[in-house]
C-alpha cells in the first residue's frame, strides 16, 4: 500500500465516523424536541418523577400499577402531546430540590407537592391544581384532639414535606417529639406499631389511609395552612411544556374533566 492511499482510506474512515457521530447527535435531538416544540428527555415519552406511595395521588395499584390523581392529569398532558407518560419513582428530596428536573431525569415532576418560595427558587411550576391541608391521624379511641394534647409525644412527619416544617416550626411551643421518616409508608407504619402517638402530612393521604384500614384510624385535628399543590418543570428550562400543562389543566377544568379526577380520587366533587 502506498502512502498516498493508506492516507486516503484513513480519511475516508475519518469521514464515516464523522457521519455516524453527526446521525447520533441527530437521533438524540430528535429525542429532545416534539413536533409540538416542547423539549422531553426521551423521545415519545413524557418522564414524570414522583415518589412512592403518596395515595390517591400517586400509589401502585394491586397490579403494580402506577395510579392516581397526579397520574391521572399528567396522562392528559401526554395524550396532548401525542406520546406516553412514563414515571419515576424517586426520592422526594431530589424532587422538591429540583436535582431532578435539573439534572434531566425527568421533564416534569408530579408529586402531590406545595407551591412554596423556597421551591419556586430551583424550579418552575404549574397553575394551582389542588387546595391542600395538614391534619394530623390517630389510632381510633385515642385520647389527642390536637397538638397540645400531644406535649411530651411523639409525633410521625415525613421528611421535606410542609407537613414536617409546619410540625417543626410549633414543636418547641407545643412541646412534640417529632420523628421524622423517609417516606409515607414509613410514617403510616410508625403510627400502626405503636413507635409514634400521632402523624402530620397532607389531608387527602390520610382520608385514603383511613378508607383501607376501616376503623382503625380517624383525623382529629386539620390544619388550614393555606396550601396548593402544583406540576413543576426545569427552572427557566421548558417552558413550553409549562405552557403546555397549564393549558390542560384550564381545559380540563372547562370541560369537567377535571371534575372527574377530582371526585374518583378524592371522594367529592372540588368546591366552586
Amino acid at each position: 500500500m502506498t502512502f498516498q492511499s493508506a492516507v486516503r482510506r484513513v480519511g475516508v474512515v475519518v469521514a464515516i465516523a464523522a457521519l455516524a457521530a453527526s446521525a447520533g447527535c441527530a437521533k438524540k435531538e430528535d429525542g429532545e424536541t416534539q413536533a409540538s416544540g416542547v423539549k422531553l428527555v426521551e423521545k415519545g415519552k413524557l418522564t414524570v418523577c414522583t415518589h412512592l406511595p403518596y395515595a390517591p395521588f400517586q400509589s401502585k395499584d394491586a397490579g403494580g400499577k402506577v395510579v392516581g390523581f397526579d397520574v391521572d392529569v399528567m396522562d392528559l398532558v401526554a395524550k396532548e402531546l401525542g406520546v406516553e407518560q412514563a414515571i419515576v419513582d424517586t426520592p422526594f428530596e431530589g424532587i422538591k430540590s429540583g436535582q431532578d428536573l435539573n439534572t434531566g431525569k425527568c421533564d416534569a415532576a408530579a408529586a402531590g407537592m406545595t407551591i412554596t418560595e423556597e421551591r419556586q427558587k430551583v424550579m418552575n411550576f404549574s397553575d394551582p391544581y389542588f387546595d391542600a391541608t395538614q391534619a394530623m391521624l390517630v389510632k381510633t379511641g385515642k385520647p389527642y384532639k390536637s397538638l397540645d394534647d400531644l406535649r411530651g409525644k411523639k409525633v410521625g412527619v415525613q421528611a421535606a414535606t410542609t407537613g414536617r416544617d409546619y410540625a417543626k416550626k410549633l414543636a418547641d411551643e407545643k412541646g412534640l417529639q417529632l420523628v421524622e421518616f423517609e417516606d409515607l409508608a414509613a410514617e403510616q407504619q410508625a403510627l400502626a406499631n405503636g413507635q409514634v402517638e400521632a402523624a402530620i402530612n397532607d389531608l387527602p393521604v390520610w382520608t385514603e389511609y383511613i378508607k383501607e384500614h376501616q376503623g382503625g384510624f380517624e383525623v382529629t385535628a386539620e390544619f388550614d395552612t393555606g396550601e396548593q399543590y402544583g406540576f413543576s418543570v426545569k427552572k427557566d428550562g421548558n417552558p413550553e411544556l409549562l405552557k403546555k400543562i397549564n393549558e390542560v389543566l384550564a381545559k380540563a377544568k372547562q370541560d369537567g374533566t377535571y371534575d372527574t379526577i377530582y371526585e374518583k380520587w378524592i371522594g367529592k366533587k372540588p368546591n366552586a
